[in-house]
């Protein structure tokens, strides 16, 4: 592909029929790429008039196709962010040139301009007061509405569609407000604060899975899709370096390994680490019941990796 876009990249009309060739090849794949591109056409919301592409919001539209192209570096040559129209718009005939650090630099000015990202993180927050500060500050609730638009429960749930959208989500706001909403709690029974929890986890959407699979097959999933395998390996190192030191992807050795030979390094790489793997398989609820007896405890060791926040606390 790198030596087709090279070739087609001052001619228009091939370059666009390559990037169409793209699109059929990402719809077609079954490697969560579909899932990202109905995300793009969901948000981006596109209507053509005469060779113009607009979108209800130029600026969400554009970043959720710079997810597509960081995701699946194919697209790379087929966006450009260049103007205030989608950059989708190569896709439909008009081409144009790609600035690849304009969106984050537009991204960063907006989050600049909120006050919810001048707020220092603060440990033990409800996520009932998390949601509220996040719906009452307009540039998170202009994010928080796309997100809801694909993971709405009001529509029939898709898995990818929606963890795709809670990756786009969580990677464009500042470290301090993904902190605060990964991080937030709710204290038994407080029906309004967990409803918050699940709307801001992407829940049920995005994490239930029916049967609920064994934490296994979850790492197992994970390690067979390139955007999962990079973020978990990525964990891994910032949050379980002796693990990785020491048995790196031998099975075998982290069975041997028992939840108290596993202090996480809690520091701030592990926590942006954590918090990039919503919207993955990593954040699927998994179980470890009926289980054979000798996958027992590799499974538990799997679950406190994935889903103990007492790394945390």
């Amino acid at each position: 592909f790198t030596v087709l876009f090279v070739y087609f990249k001052s001619l228009s009309t091939a370059q666009t029929t390559d990037c169409l060739h793209l699109k059929e090849q990402c719809i077609n794949a079954a490697n969560g790429c579909e899932s990202v591109w109905n995300v793009v056409e969901d948000v981006c919301n596109i209507s053509v008039l005469g060779n113009r592409c607009k979108a209800e919001d130029a600026i969400g539209c554009n970043r959720i196709i710079q997810v597509l192209a960081n995701e699946y570096p194919e697209f790379k040559n087929c966006v450009c962010t260049t103007d205030n129209l989608c950059s989708i718009m190569t896709l439909l005939g008009k081409q144009c040139n790609i600035d690849k650090d304009n969106i984050s630099t537009e991204t960063k000015l907006q989050w600049h301009l909120s006050a919810l990202s001048n707020q220092a993180y603060t440990a033990n927050r409800t996520c009932l007061d998390v949601n509220k500060e996040c719906v009452e500050d307009e540039v998170c609730n202009k994010q928080l509405s796309l997100y809801l638009k694909v993971c709405s429960v009001n529509k029939k749930c898709n898995m990818e569609e929606c963890q795709a959208a809670i990756r786009f989500f969580y990677g464009n706001m500042p470290f301090e407000v993904a902190q605060m909403m990964t991080f937030c709690e709710c204290i038994q029974p407080d029906e309004s604060c967990q409803r918050a929890e699940e709307l801001l986890h992407g829940k049920p959407c995005a994490v239930t899975a029916v049967p609920p699979p064994s934490c296994l097959n979850v790492i197992h999933m994970c390690e067979e899709n390139e955007v999962c395998r990079k973020k978990y390996t990525t964990f891994r190192s910032k949050c379980w370096r002796h693990v990785t030191k020491k048995c790196y992807d031998n099975e075998a050795c982290l069975e041997t390994l028992i939840k108290d030979d596993m202090p996480c390094s809690a520091n701030t790489d592990c926590k942006a680490a954590y918090i990039s793997n919503w919207g993955t398989m990593l954040r699927v609820e998994c179980t470890c019941q009926n289980l054979p007896p000798a996958e027992q405890s590799l499974c538990e060791l799997f679950h406190h990796m994935l889903h103990s926040k007492s790394c945390f606390s």
